[in-house]
């Protein structure tokens, strides 16, 4: 017998059927191969006839030899360069237990709220964090970074203007002191909503000015002083004016918090609460405002409800999903937040709880008041009054800068340099004594006096206090709740995030077949590299020497990129698919206005397309009529001309997911794209559906002209429980100048338009991920996960297709990698929702697919190629055991009111209760299929109210004593 000396391929991990499966599955379907179901799946019109020129695949060992050597590239330097970016000490048990743990990360985000509990509590002890540590008494469960939080608080009180002047008022204040990035995305959201933004110094502002309506201070600021905004806060506001303050939130561990200023939203950033730099991201932005602007605020709230037994629980609430049903109305379109940050961040303060927060304040402070002390001895000038951690310094002019610069680097330390020829410095808590006296040694090499000496650090230390001005000194208390103050111990923060993550349903328990969103395998191997400190510990704005090792990671993903998309331009700088929407859309605007057409501004978006499209649009400047889609679930042609023609002489794009959000390659897509470029638009394709084009067509195949990728889904970056995710965009030729830029740091093309994100390449560090899934698969690899993509779902679809009514397949009867499953007839049939039916899975240990989207009434189901057949099979046993209940129910076997899928989810409290009063059994309750006797997930809570934590809003954690069975939690008034 011969021996194969090839090395086992990644491919056959990722993909979870064998080829006998395959074929068992395709004689299922009717296909006597692959191609063949790729024939009648996919319109021969737009199939490659290119190769996709990736390079051979690698082994996952070789990869990883391989990206060893290029973390290797990037320069681990002491930076002191601060501007929202600080080094920080993720503790190890939060990094091997949360960061690096696929209980945590492979989870969805937590729109069933049954099984999802341990995540919600999580994220409302960072609400709760975050609200007590502003002073406002509201925050939501996190945002993309603190710039776009910023752009957020901008938008909502441009949307919030009431009465007399400040009605129309369009000019939004921000201050020169707030950090370079932030002011950019500012500028940049509010240009296409003409919100005239004004920066310069607060304290000359005219506060009575007609057209003013908020302002943007930074607490502290960029150059580190620190200020008392109270006074300044209430005549702005008696003018009518909203105040938004970014603030850095350790620093109000020790600061008086901006909410006790009067600010009326307090936005900042959570990274140094644990979470790497990462080069820029991913970090949880946090935005906190007032209750009474409960209803306004963006992004996602975790509130308190309760459930059908009666006890507290927690669940996403009010405006959650406001871009789905507000549409173009929606005031946001925010969609992915930073859930697994925003985690990392709350159980930081679990861990160290207040008294171990503002011990880390102090510390830091202290720090900068040593090396403040010790500057003086140089005779160096400090030019902030007061500050937290971070001073800035005077130069005698740039040839000292020079010098500094050239000894600083020399001694592997980055220090901010001003274009005042100062010098900035800001400590952080992986710094110490030691680092202070190595800074004061550089400052004191460049006074050219050898007289100076050396100064004593410890002397200085000893003599340091904290000496704030009562304005500044925080005198409230903060993180009371037992939660920040039980689990300090190793031993206990172990077994608390082990007993939240027993609550969730994730990738390691089953598969999640969520149309659209795309939930596969999560590959170790891809993980592996994003905790190396090599990518870790960079600083979004180190010189770019220092970070080679990324740089050839950007260009390597941004090639692979080019050659799957067929476009030839790429911006990895969007850190979510709804920023890269607002990139793309932005993009197509400069492209029009460069070209003189500053009045193309109609987008055209299909009736069925995600609710963040038309948001997007918005957003951009657009203004948004809505396309019909015909009885097939495709684009309605005859509607589509009528209303091009209409808008003709203003069209500036059309918006489109390919394949359609109906699961279906819709056979005139070159056509439909044909007829926007013949009246002067351009085509924005949503890349959110990649997964089934990968290797066999591709955007610019199709006739787009730029696309957005979501790497948190097609390319193998986790859902992190709903963050992050990353949503680069890829461009035409013509598009390429257009792509956005950065302030600090170079990006984009020769006319790019403004930042969209606050770091120059949005949340690098977790591009490696896709880069590795693309580098182990290899061209062979990507279009054999589409096929079987493909063929899982067209396998599901003809098992469920006898059981339940399907919706929309292409002109052969074929899906593509997702189908609709249509449950409106048995409403009337049997009293039976979607939502009975998303329930009752989970006692059947399944996540439920995407409930009531495109079509209100519907599970859209989405197999993934990960899955085996085994596990495809289980999902469908679930799902025709669930018809056969509701078939029970139709023909009068059971009672329409009291039944498993009325009462679905079941938990184990209820089914061991003393009294049963059902009239089914136990047994049917929670063992339904013989195979959850031996492998059971048990749902932590009963169906949850969510129409009662609506109306009683608490979004803070909930006192202990309210979990006494029965006992309603107190509303937020």
């Amino acid at each position: 017998m011969s021996i194969n000396f090839n090395k086992e391929r990644f491919l056959h991990r990722h993909i979870g059927t064998n080829p006998d499966q395959i074929r068992e599955m395709l004689s299922a379907i009717g296909a006597s191969s692959l191609d063949e179901l790729m024939d009648e799946t996919v319109p021969a019109n737009i199939r490659l006839t290119r190769e996709v020129k990736l390079e051979e695949p690698m082994s996952e060992y070789r990869f990883l030899e391989e990206f060893r050597e290029l973390a290797s590239q990037n320069q681990v330097f002491d930076s002191y360069i601060g501007m929202g970016y600080h080094e920080t000490l993720t503790p190890n048990v939060i990094l091997r237990n949360v960061l690096e743990n696929p209980g945590w990360y492979t989870a969805y985000t937590p729109y069933q709220a049954e099984i999802a509990q341990g995540r919600l509590e999580a994220l409302i002890n960072f609400q709760t964090m975050v609200s007590d540590l502003t002073g406002r008494e509201l925050a939501n469960a996190s945002l993309l970074d603190e710039g776009t939080a910023a752009a957020e608080a901008m938008s909502m009180f441009y949307a919030m203007r009431r009465g007399g002047k400040r009605k129309k008022a369009h000019t939004f204040f921000v201050s020169d002191l707030c950090h370079p990035q932030t002011i950019e995305v500012v500028r940049g959201r509010a240009e296409p909503l003409d919100i005239d933004v004004v920066v310069g110094d607060h304290r000359e502002l005219d506060l009575a000015a007609d057209d003013l309506y908020g302002i943007l201070l930074q607490y502290p600021g960029t150059d580190g002083s620190v200020a008392d905004y109270s006074n300044f806060i209430e005549a702005a506001r008696e003018e009518g004016n909203q105040v938004v303050v970014a603030a850095d939130l350790l620093s109000l561990t020790v600061l008086t918090p901006p909410g006790e200023m009067g600010a009326d939203a307090v936005v900042g950033s959570a990274q140094r609460f644990g979470v790497p730099m990462g080069y820029g991201g991913p970090h949880a932005g946090y935005f906190a405002t007032r209750e009474k602007y409960k209803r306004k605020i963006p992004g996602r709230i975790i509130g308190v409800t309760k459930d059908k037994e009666g006890n507290p629980v927690y669940r996403m609430a009010l405006q959650t999903r406001e871009q789905h049903i507000r549409r173009e109305k929606a005031t946001s379109n925010i969609c992915t937040a930073q859930v697994l940050l925003a985690v990392i961040a709350g159980f930081y303060g679990v861990y160290h709880g207040p008294a171990g927060l503002r011990r880390i304040g102090e510390r830091v402070h202290g720090l900068a008041k040593v090396m403040h002390a010790g500057l003086n001895k140089l005779d160096f000038t400090v030019e902030n009054e007061f500050y937290f951690d971070t001073l800035k310094v005077s130069l005698e002019g740039e040839e000292q800068q020079g010098q500094l610069r050239q000894a600083a680097l020399d001694a592997g330390v980055n220090l901010r340099y001003f274009d005042d020829a100062s010098v900035g410095i800001a400590f952080d808590e992986a710094k110490d004594l030691d680092h202070v006296d190595q800074l004061l040694s550089l400052f004191a090499s460049i006074t050219g006096d050898a007289d100076k000496g050396a100064v004593d650090v410890d002397a200085l230390a000893g003599e340091a206090v904290m000496d704030f001005p009562e304005a500044l000194q925080r005198t409230s208390d903060y993180l009371e709740h037992p939660v920040f103050n039980l689990y300090h111990t190793e031993h206990e923060m172990l077994r608390y995030m082990k007993e939240l993550e027993n609550k969730d349903l994730s990738l390691v328990h089953s598969m999640i077949s969520l149309g659209s969103c795309t939930m596969k395998l999560n590959a170790t191997s891809e993980m592996i590299p994003l905790t190396w400190p090599e990518f870790g510990k960079i600083h979004p704005f180190v010189p770019e020497e220092q970070a080679q090792g990324y740089h050839r990671l950007f260009k390597k993903l941004e090639d692979q990129l080019k050659a799957i998309t067929g476009f030839e331009a790429v911006s990895l700088q969007p850190n979510s698919g709804a920023q890269g929407e607002f990139a793309g859309l932005m993009t197509i605007r400069a492209y029009h206005r460069h070209r003189g057409e500053h009045h193309r501004n109609v987008t055209i978006v299909p009736d069925s397309a995600h609710g963040t499209n038309p948001a997007s649009a918005v957003m951009a400047g657009m203004e948004v009529v809505v396309t019909k889609c015909d009885e097939h679930g495709n684009i309605d042609l005859e509607d589509l001309r009528e209303k091009t023609e209409e808008h003709k002489d203003d069209l500036a794009a059309l918006m489109v997911t390919y394949p359609s959000t109906h699961g279906v390659f819709e056979e005139d897509i070159k056509e439909i794209c044909q007829i926007i470029h013949n009246h002067g638009g351009l085509v924005y394709m949503d890349g959110a559906n990649m997964n089934a084009q990968v290797g066999l067509t591709s955007p610019a195949e199709i006739g787009a002209d730029v696309c957005h990728l979501n790497l948190h889904k097609t390319f193998c970056i986790p859902h992190g429980g709903g963050g992050p995710g990353m949503g680069p965009i890829a461009s035409t030729r013509e598009l390429a100048p257009f792509l956005p830029g950065n302030p600090v740091v170079t990006t984009g093309g020769d006319h790019a338009i403004k930042a969209i994100s606050a770091a120059p390449w949005g949340s690098a560090s977790i591009l490696s991920i896709s880069y590795a899934y693309i580098k182990m698969m290899g061209n062979e690899g990507l279009t054999r996960a589409t096929e079987i993509a493909i063929l899982n779902a067209n396998y599901l679809k003809d098992r469920l297709q006898d059981h339940y009514p399907i919706l929309y397949t292409g002109a052969n009867g074929r899906a593509a990698h997702e189908f609709i499953v249509d449950l409106r007839p048995f409403k009337q049939s049997a009293s039976v929702e979607s939502v009975d039916v998303a329930k009752r899975l989970m006692d059947y240990g399944f996540h439920a697919p995407t409930m009531s989207f495109p079509v209100p009434g519907t599970l859209m189901i989405e197999p993934t190629e990960s899955e085996s057949k085994q596990e495809l099979d289980r999902f469908c046993e679930a799902m025709i055991a669930i018809r056969e209940e509701i078939r029970s129910i139709e023909e009068g076997q059971a009672d329409p009111e009291d039944n498993p899928l009325k009462n679905a989810p079941h938990t184990m409290r209820t089914v061991m209760a003393e009294h049963w009063e059902h009239p089914y059994s136990r047994e049917e309750a929670v063992f339904p299929l013989d195979y959850l006797r031996f492998d059971k997930f048990w749902p932590a809570v009963s169906r949850v109210d969510d129409a009662y934590g609506d109306r009683n809003l608490m979004c803070s954690c909930v006192p202990v004593d309210a979990y006494s069975e029965g006992q309603e939690p107190a509303a937020v008034e």
